[in-house]
Parts: structure tokens; sequence; C-alpha cells
């Protein structure tokens, strides 16, 4: 933890979080009741992290808080098979595998149905996760050339750990972590449980039922009280938190002997008539298990400043006009309104297409300023607005229709202003390429605008 004193006179000490995982390993009996005690099920939280790094730079790279974002999958430790496995079985992902690092060799080109098959990958729900990660980075308009999966090495990999791959993306400075995915098997709930005294399991039918020794302990409240009076709920406290090897070790003193136990720095006397452990056959149909866990974690900045840095470009005509090819599913800014003239008779059909945008949840920024309208295309495109719309000439002559420009190829389609969110919504959820729009309707050649400027 990182450790840090609050209050005027910091004379109180707190300690920050170096992860958000640990929030849902403590509410995992509630989060289990809420999935009706059905395994596998997952948690997800966002939030600010802590690292105590001596020296903060490169940005965004290297920084003391920081949002992270954690999944934890709970899975039956026997059973690590994914129902969706083949939805990301066929993906082929540059893997940087362990003896790759150490025979010198580049990631491989590897198909995830076959590292999971061969065990390069741990298991199915391992896999799964590492194809799911891949398609999100692609998703947020991170370039695939540029993404690999790292596995930790022998001398790296935490000691409770069965596998564990990071995302690595690269960028001007060299390839860096972005997201790490990890089975860290039982070892957390096993440590809250240990500490805890809560016990932090789930339960498998089984196909057969077995005959089990249940060992329970047996504490006379009575006799207790009888001898330590106003002591008797620490006494009891204590015997009741005691851990297996605690309480049998003190079942098999007290065979012999009494017992003094120190509780709270008060020395106490514990005979056998007040503790005992007693066994007994049973038949059961469950047996309980302590649940192993995927966890996927993502450094938001890390990411946000990959994807920044992959989809800013210079146009190659000129190098002072810059843009960012940013998807339409993280853009800020879906849409740009640009009425060519600041004439009275374009604010309706402003108003008009604004209102259906925003009927429609599609964000937009208007810019009416008096800048010609090459300058207000540069600026929305250094903002990364995906698609630009203009009102000109055209658009005062029924049938009404708008121009819509292509970021990329500055490409421009005429589009009826009824159609236009139908078109806008396809484009920004990848139902339709721009190709298949330049296919669909009239490429625009600007001769109004050309008409207005001479």
């Amino acid at each position: 933890m990182f450790s840090t004193s609050i209050g005027p006179i910091s004379q109180t000490k707190d300690y920050l979080r170096p992860e958000t995982a640990q929030g849902m390993f403590v509410n995992f009996k509630r989060l289990l009741n809420f999935n009706q005690g059905q395994l596998p099920f997952a948690a997800a939280q966002i939030g600010n992290s802590f690292r105590n790094e001596i020296s903060p730079r490169s940005g965004l790279l290297r920084v003391r808080e920081f949002t992270m974002a954690e999944i934890e999958h709970f899975v039956d430790p026997i059973d690590k098979t994914h129902p969706k496995f083949d939805t990301v079985a066929d993906l082929e992902i540059q893997l940087y595998s362990a003896s790759n690092q150490i025979n010198g060799e580049t990631a491989q080109l590897i198909r995830l149905y076959d590292a999971v098959h061969s065990k390069l990958i741990n298991n199915e729900t391992l896999g799964y996760f590492i194809g799911r990660i891949y398609l999100y980075l692609i998703k947020i308009g991170i370039d695939k050339n540029r993404i690999r999966f790292r596995q930790h090495m022998d001398n790296e990999m935490a000691h409770y750990a069965c596998d564990c791959w990071d995302a690595e993306c690269k960028i001007s400075s060299g390839w860096i972590e972005c997201v790490g995915c990890a089975d860290r098997s039982c070892y957390d709930l096993t440590q809250h449980t240990k500490f805890s005294g809560q016990r932090l399991v789930a339960e498998r039918q089984l196909s057969v039922p077995k005959r089990v020794q249940i060992t329970e302990r047996r504490i006379n409240g009575t006799i207790i009280g009888q001898i330590f009076r106003k002591d008797t709920s620490i006494v009891v406290k204590y015997l009741e938190n005691l851990s297996e090897n605690q309480a049998h070790s003190l079942h098999e003193k007290l065979e012999q002997e009494n017992e003094k136990c120190t509780i709270n720095e008060k020395e106490f006397i514990i005979t056998r008539s007040m503790f005992k452990l007693e066994t007994k056959e049973k038949i059961v149909q469950v047996e309980e298990f302590i649940p192993s866990v995927i966890e996927p974690t993502f450094g938001i900045g890390r990411l946000l400043y990959v994807a920044l840095e992959h989809n800013f470009k210079i146009r190659p005509e000129d190098n002072q006009r810059k843009y960012f090819t940013l998807p339409p599913l993280i853009a800020p800014y879906k849409c740009a309104v640009l009425p060519l003239s600041v004439n009275a008779e374009f604010k309706p059909f402003v108003k008009q297409i604004s209102d259906l945008l925003t009927q429609a949840n599609i964000s937009h920024k208007i810019d009416t300023s008096s800048s010609n309208i090459g300058k207000r295309y540069a600026r929305c495109d250094e903002l990364g607005i995906p698609f630009a719309i203009a009102i000109d000439f055209d658009t005062l002559q029924q049938p009404y229709s708008i121009a819509l420009r292509e970021l990329e190829s500055l490409k421009q389609v005429r589009v009826k202003i009824d159609e236009i969110v139908s078109v806008l919504q396809d484009l920004a959820t990848e139902n339709v390429t721009w190709n298949e729009i330049f296919a669909l309707y009239p490429i625009f050649t600007e001769q109004q605008t050309k008409r207005l400027e001479n």
C-alpha cells in the first residue's frame, strides 16, 4: 500500500490502494449471492489507484495516481473452460511467450485455439479474455499491427499466478504495457479467508454423493461464562476464530492437560470441558471449494495515450494540417455541423439537424464562426471529430440535403436531411463502411462552395 498522512498536522496515517480488485474480493459472498450461488460470474470496477513512483516521468505512462479498470472473473478451478471461447478461438494474435524471450526470438502470430490447446496459454477462460482484450484494443483505435501479448517469465510471475500475459502496445518510445491478464488462482480469496475468518467459498454439485468426515467445534459457553464471567465473549470469540490447524492443535493439547492462552495480553486457562472437536461421518451432495479468478486489468491513461498517438496523422499534401482518426466509439464529438454562411436562411436547417442529432443521442459540435469552411474543417479534424456535415446552398433547395464528409479521404456525399441520422448511426456502429456509403449516395464536388468563394 502507498502510505500518506492526512489531517491539518499530518498526524493520521492513511493508505492508498494500489488496485481496485480487493474491494471485489471482500464482497465475494454478496456477489455470489447475486448470482444465485452459481459460477462462473464476474464483477468489474473502475477507479483511482496509486503507486509509489520514485520519479514519475513519460507523461501519462508512469504516474503516482491513475485510473484503473479491473474485472474479476470467478471460476471453478477444476473447470476453466469458457462457453464463449469459440467466438475468439480463430483470432490470430502476436504472442510473445516466455520461451521466445529466453531464446531471443520475436513474437509469433498464433491462433488462440492453438495457443490454448497446446497449453501455451494456461486455459480457455484466460484465452477468451486475451481475445476480448485484443478486440477491445482494436475497437478503440489501437493499431492491431502494434499490439502483442507478452507472457510473464518465471522470475517476474507472481508466486500465486498460474499464467499471466500483458497486452503491450508499441509507441514512439517503444513497447509499453497497457493491459494485464492473469490467472490469479485462488490466492486472493484464500488470503482474505485467512485474515478475516470469513469462509469465502462456493459449492459444486457432486455427480455421486459421497461420505465425508466432518469436524465440528463444541464450545461450551455455559462453563466459560461461569468461570470467566465478564470475559466470556472474549474467550468465545477467540475459540471461534481459531484456524483449522490451531483448533486441532488445541484439541490435542487439551486431551493431555489444560492449556494456558493469552488473549488481549490477559492469560486464560482453557479446559477440555470448554472446547473440543467432534468428528462424524456425513453424506454430502455438494462440496465446497475456493474459486480461482481470472483478472484483466486496464490502465485507462495508457490506453488513452496509445489511442491518441496511433490515431494522430498529418495530411501528406500539407504537413501543417494535423488530425486525429479517432473511432466514433470513443470520439467526444461524433459529428460537426458547419453552415457555409451566417445568413439567416441557414439557421432553420442548423436547428433542424441539431435537433435530429440530439434526439438520436449523437453528440455534435456546431461551428457558426466567421472563419472560412476550410479552417473550420481543420479545427474539427484536430479535435478528432469523425463526421462533418456542411449546410450549403444546395441544402436550401428541395429535396433538402447536406454534404457529409469522410475524415481521411476528404470525400463528400450528398445525403437527404431525413436520412442523415440513420447514416451516421450505421457508420458509427460499423454496420456500413464508407465505401458502401460512397456506392449508395452521390459524390459531392463542392460546386456551390466554389461558386460562393469566386
